[in-house]
């Protein structure tokens, strides 16, 4: 009969090899990255706070420089109503 060889691997030695590269990269990959989101060096859940800030955010996307403009806008048409309503008030009560 013939003399038996035993692979280490199903496949042969070329397979081997490639299985054993794959699973270091793997490992290497799992362990560079982080365990927690805490280690991340996100507070809460990183995929939701990303969301925010992406492009894949629903609702209306607003420069913050815009809204900053239409606050003190807001601020400036509430004074300058109390000040029309002191002065009318003035004209009113004599």
């Amino acid at each position: 009969m013939s003399t038996s060889q035993s692979n280490p691997a199903p496949g042969g030695l070329r397979s081997a090899v490639k299985r054993k590269t794959t699973a270091d990269k793997k490992a290497q990959s799992t362990n560079a990255m982080p365990l927690s989101t805490r280690s991340a060096g996100a507070g809460g859940s990183s995929s939701t706070m990303m969301k925010l800030f992406t492009d894949e955010a629903q609702g209306l996307r607003v420069d913050p420089l815009v809204v900053l403009f239409l606050a003190v806008g807001f601020i400036f048409s509430v004074i300058i109503l109390h000040v029309f309503a002191k002065i009318t008030g003035k004209f009113t009560s004599s």
